[in-house]
């Protein structure tokens, strides 16, 4: 099955386009923009670091933004939705 056009978007008028280093801009997905994944902390799966004053970093982080980023954001989705679950439920 064959990527929906949903899956993939670019922006390359955007000031910041790309905004990770990459040496394949022809593939950079702007469609996650600000990661969804940044939430799950080191649970993201992502290549991340941590800050000296522990502020997570995602500069090396190409996940959301590869071919298969879309597919890897929704497989976790579900950890998500327990992050946003009501804590009385």
């Amino acid at each position: 099955m064959s990527e929906k056009k949903y899956s993939f978007f670019q922006h390359r008028e955007c000031e910041y386009f790309p905004c990770h280093k990459t040496a394949h801009p022809e593939t950079f997905n702007c469609l996650f923009c600000y990661c969804p994944l940044y939430a799950l902390g080191e649970d993201c799966g992502g290549n991340f670091t941590y800050t000296e004053k522990g502020i997570k970093n995602c500069t090396n982080c190409m996940v959301p933004h590869s071919p298969n980023g879309y597919k890897y954001v929704l497989s976790k989705f579900p950890e998500l939705a327990k992050l946003a679950q009501r804590k009385d439920s």
